[in-house]
């Protein structure tokens, strides 16, 4: 009697594992434009592209820095930092968590644990507790999240607390 030891791999056809990096950034510094003007500048330790899959992405998961420029006031910018960020190209849909710090050209500064931006609808929101410190030292708390225009021109706050003064609301709020 004899036996035989022998792998078919023409069985495996279709089912090789796709879900790789096929490029690695160590240490990115990435610069976006529009038509000459710089719209934004990203920093992280590691950027890993995932393209060979049917809803590419890309990843930083050692954290990322980024500085949004406007054109309205291009010398000074917002930021955003966070421990975790994540674009889906085709959605056009970005993820930022983990102890997530937005700054906004205005000086208005918000944290929160998680936060998602639609660019295609313009619109950023989340469902975790937002801490807002505003410019003139006021403090807002969204014990629900928020919603908001992507440019931070209008934001709406879902159970909100806070120490502001009435003179920022409009005479239709009051």
């Amino acid at each position: 009697m004899v036996t035989s030891c022998e792998e078919d791999f023409t069985n495996n056809k279709g089912k090789n594992n796709k879900n790789f990096a096929s490029q690695i950034i160590n240490n990115a510094n990435i610069i976006q434009r529009d038509s000459g003007f710089v719209t934004m500048r990203a920093k992280a330790p590691i950027i890993e592209k995932y393209e060979l899959i049917d809803s590419p992405y890309t990843v930083a998961r050692k954290g990322v820095n980024i500085l949004f420029f406007d054109k309205k006031k291009p010398k000074t910018p917002g930021t955003i930092k966070a421990k975790y960020a994540k674009f889906y190209d085709y959605k056009q849909f970005y993820e930022a968590r983990g102890d997530v710090r937005i700054t906004t050209n205005e000086n208005e500064r918000f944290a929160m644990q998680s936060v998602f931006w639609d660019q295609r609808k313009k619109r950023i929101y989340t469902k975790d507790t937002v801490y807002v410190t505003m410019k003139d030292g006021s403090t807002l708390i969204g014990a629900h999240g928020m919603t908001a225009k992507d440019d931070f021109s209008e934001y709406v706050f879902y159970q909100n607390s806070g120490d502001f003064t009435t003179d920022k609301l409009s005479e239709k709020q009051k």
